[in-house]
């Protein structure tokens, strides 16, 4: 029985290693083609796995955690991990849970897995950074799941804790990079320390142009961890990754995220999180739209009526009519965009609240952007104040790119 264990654990490893990506750079990545163009490093399973084995691991991982297949559906890479033989001891989940179900903001339940029964830790519940009984017993603790490089989605956060968790009880961390669909500008302001959170816990720009993988290796050489730890970090790169090709996301990153068009609108309609204007949660195209009852109805002339739906229990306007504007067909901006922000602003009902103030500063990452767009600013304006930030911060991030 052990003799056919390991044949098939061997048969396993080389049907993983046969789906792994082949070929030169692409002129552009779809979800039909992303899987033979670019090479996500969690099909390069020959550069990992031999990490891997004899190691009792931990992965940190939701529904985008897989490994894609020429022809076939993807495999959870919890699902090959242990198809290969490896000692996958327990999975930690984020925000939106290990299968991405959850709503925005809900906690996260400890449990288990019905598909594999591992055990899940929730790193979005009572606690946010894995607790020293949660990694007891750990040897790595791999971290696999697609970002959207803008610095309020929560998932880069995760990885910071998880990091000087691990830092702090001595073990390995290992990285799987995947692409990020903003990769291809840096913008917005910079994260300022009174006012980080959850929602942005270092000194970086609303977008800020990093693959996670990257991301991790700035978290280190810049000392943010907790206390100034060093994590024993590896990161397994992309291969044939460029980052000014458009990347269409294959898999949906969160519940209000269902599209790239969705992940490219983010980081301007993200925003509207800290305001009381629903940005198309409770409707089948989040982040692709924006309204409020208390809009000018004579100014915008789209209109729709948020209800509650999976991912969106109770989204904001539920059942009122919303005025403003569909976006879901324009081509996203390459930047940190305030037109939208700026344009509901400015015409909305005399008398009505607009933001909710520490919601948008955490957003935000500054109490400036609120006060600049109350006393009047043009969007020119308001970019030229990022400026003398974003240069500096871009000075930083070149020490740790990896791609071109």
């Amino acid at each position: 029985m052990h003799v056919l264990a390991e044949i098939k654990n061997t048969l396993f490893v080389l049907f993983l290693v046969l789906a792994s990506c082949r070929g030169s750079a692409p002129e552009s990545v779809s979800p039909e083609t992303g899987a033979d163009t670019l090479c996500l490093a969690a099909q390069r399973t020959e550069a990992y796995f031999p990490l891997l084995r004899g190691k009792r691991l931990g992965l940190v991982a939701n529904q985008t955690t897989v490994i894609f297949r020429p022809g076939g559906a993807p495999v959870h890479l919890a699902d090959s991990l242990l198809g290969a033989g490896m000692d996958l001891v327990k999975v930690f989940a984020p925000e939106h849970g290990f299968r991405g179900q959850a709503d925005a903001g809900e906690h996260v339940q400890d449990g288990t897995d019905i598909r594999t029964g591992l055990p899940i830790v929730s790193l979005y519940g009572s606690r946010r950074k894995p607790a020293a009984e949660d990694l007891e017993g750990l040897d790595l603790v791999v971290f696999d799941i697609q970002d959207l490089g803008v610095r309020f989605y929560t998932y880069i956060a995760t990885l910071q804790l998880v990091m000087e968790a691990c830092a702090e009880a001595g073990i390995p961390v290992l990285v799987l990079d995947r692409p990020n669909p903003n990769a291809d500008y840096v913008d917005g302001p910079i994260m300022e320390p009174p006012h980080t959170s959850f929602l942005g816990m270092t000194p970086i720009p609303l977008a800020y142009g990093m693959t996670l993988g990257e991301y991790a290796e700035m978290l280190n050489g810049e000392g943010w961890l907790e206390g100034g730890l060093q994590a024993d970090l590896t990161v397994i790169p992309l291969e044939h990754y460029r980052r000014g090709v458009p990347y269409d996301l294959p898999i949906a990153p969160s519940p209000n995220i269902p599209n790239t068009q969705a992940a490219r609108l983010y980081p301007s309609l993200g925003l509207f999180e800290g305001t009381t204007a629903n940005a198309g949660r409770g409707t089948d195209a989040q982040f692709q739209r924006f309204g409020a009852p208390y809009l000018d109805s004579a100014y915008f002339d789209f209109r729709y009526t948020p209800a509650p739906n999976a991912g969106a229990k109770y989204p904001k306007q539920e059942g009122k009519t919303c005025y403003g504007r569909d976006l879901s067909q324009v081509e996203p901006p390459r930047a940190v965009d305030l037109t939208w922000l700026l344009e509901a602003y400015n015409h909305r009902q005399e008398g009505s609240e607009f933001f909710n103030t520490s919601g948008f500063t955490r957003h935000a990452g500054t109490e400036t952007l609120q006060q600049q767009i109350e006393a009047g600013l043009s969007m020119a304006e308001i970019r030229a104040s990022w400026q003398e930030g974003l240069e500096a911060f871009r000075e930083v991030r070149k020490r740790y790119l990896r791609y071109p």
